[in-house]
């Protein structure tokens, strides 16, 4: 079965209105699967424990070098499943900064359906 381009998705989080349950678009489709991605913390799905990477408690971890390249290679493994058929594994860019008390994400893609180029930003700060 092919996806056209105006395909639509259920919404996360998933909501029900009067006229029913509310969708998405592809390209926010792939957003939402991104941030549940980054701000699920492992083990906390019960049947997927290895699901997510918990980018929240980075907020707190010292500023080096190794941490990022862990966490860099982490989250490009993690995505790059998540995101099967959404997204091109070889176009997944991530870049994590950190400045002062929030970390800054950048990831960019190019989404396989419709070869479109896209990047979103996620900003975590400390509550």
């Amino acid at each position: 079965m092919a996806v056209t381009k105006g395909a639509e998705f259920l919404k996360f989080p998933f909501t029900i209105t009067e006229k029913g349950p509310l969708s998405s678009n592809r390209s926010d489709h792939v957003r939402e699967q991104i941030e549940q991605v980054l701000f699920t913390s492992p083990k906390e799905r019960v049947f997927r424990p290895e699901f997510g990477v918990g980018i929240r408690r980075l907020v707190f971890e010292p500023n080096n070098e190794v941490l990022w390249n862990i966490t860099h290679k982490q989250l490009t493994a993690t995505l790059s499943a998540a995101l099967q058929g959404e997204v091109d594994p070889v176009t997944l860019e991530i870049d994590i900064a950190k400045d002062d008390a929030k970390l800054i994400i950048t990831i960019s893609y190019m989404l396989a359906a419709i070869n479109k180029r896209e990047s979103q930003q996620f900003t975590v700060a400390e509550n």
